[in-house]
């Protein structure tokens, strides 16, 4: 009985989460997979490893996030900017509806909330963080026929042999090379860095319920903001954004019955303002985000496209710390930042959408 009153009324099913979470990530990815797929383009490029095994290629690097992305589409086609994206579908599926039900039970675990039915932030960290690595684990086979996938326009500029047909021949390919365990090549750096990443985004879970919650402190009412553009003060922080007010204000007498009075300025001045809130805090999520994950996602990506020999075992590098020293020692520390921008605006799009 106890168990029941504790439960909220309006809870859904797990399944049902996993479901629509599923979906929506999906939905997310492929609108954002050309990023992806630039992304993963700068972080092969100028590989010091390929160098000194005399595999650099015969096609240019790219220099850039643009100029990759127009390369991709004068080189091999527009489409091109979505090849691998139905291995990304299927990443998304297993990684956003493990990690969402991973989360769930952890929070809802004795070590979870508690008595007091409070998730503090560094429970909802470290959870975030638990969640993101099982989640990643599971999902690191896609992740590698992603990659691969990814870098097959590459390959065929550079006069190689294809070396994957889709996403049924590249697993059968795997399989056949290295195992079962030839599937989860590379997934250290890809737990590594999922945890990184989403201990990067987690946010307080009680802001609903808590007045005192560090997600709440600072979110004046509507009506302080309203009085605060009424009077012209400075020193607000929306004195250059009055425009961008002005215009939400003039939608909402146009489309509706309100008048410009007090009430038409104070949903104004809210809906403004939490725009705002939405788009700083996907920014700074997605920083920091970015910040912690990229260079795990640099080594996970080159391990994952490095060729191998007749038994599935890696050419270039041994492990992930040699990825690392050799990425270090051949092209300096910020080859582990190659991808950033590319990295960060995904993250941003896709935490304005979560916001």
């Amino acid at each position: 009985m106890a168990a029941r009153e504790r439960a909220p009324s309006g809870s859904w099913p797990r399944l049902s989460k996993f479901v629509l979470s599923a979906c929506a990530a999906s939905v997310a990815e492929l609108v954002t997979f050309p990023l992806d797929l630039t992304k993963t383009r700068l972080q092969i490029q100028g590989e010091a490893a390929l160098k000194q095994h005399g595999e650099a290629g015969l096609a240019g690097p790219y220099r850039g996030m643009v100029r990759t992305a127009v390369g991709i589409v004068q080189e091999e086609g527009l489409l091109k900017l979505w090849q691998g994206a139905t291995p990304a579908v299927y990443r998304h599926i297993v990684y956003s509806g493990v990690r969402m039900v991973a989360y769930e039970q952890i929070r809802d675990s004795p070590l979870g909330k508690g008595d007091s039915n409070v998730f503090p932030l560094w429970k909802s960290v470290v959870g975030g963080m638990m969640a993101g690595a099982i989640g990643q684990f599971f999902a690191s086979p896609t992740d590698l026929v992603k990659v691969q996938m990814q870098m097959e326009g590459k390959r065929r500029l550079e006069g190689k042999p294809p070396r994957v047909r889709g996403v049924y021949h590249a697993f059968v390919t795997i399989l056949s090379k290295g195992g079962i365990r030839g599937l989860w090549a590379g997934w250290v750096p890809n737990v590594q860095r999922a945890a990184l990443v989403n201990m990067g985004d987690q946010r307080c879970e009680h802001y609903r319920s808590s007045p005192q919650c560090c997600c709440n402190r600072s979110l004046p009412s509507p009506l302080t903001l309203y009085r605060s553009v009424q009077k012209g003060e400075r020193g607000t922080g929306y004195d250059a954004d009055l425009t961008t007010y002005d215009t939400v204000k003039h939608y909402l007498l146009r489309n509706t019955n309100l008048k410009d009075n007090s009430i038409c300025h104070s949903i104004s001045s809210y809906l403004f303002f939490m725009f705002l809130v939405c788009v700083w805090s996907s920014i700074c999520s997605g920083l920091v985000a970015a910040t912690l994950g990229t260079p795990a996602d640099v080594i996970k990506t080159r391990i994952m496209n490095q060729p191998r020999d007749k038994h599935g075992r890696g050419i270039l590098y041994k492990s992930s710390t040699d990825c690392f020293i050799q990425a270090v020692r051949g092209e300096g520390f910020l080859s582990l930042y190659k991808g950033f921008i590319p990295t960060w605006m995904r993250m941003v799009i896709t935490f304005t959408n979560v916001y």
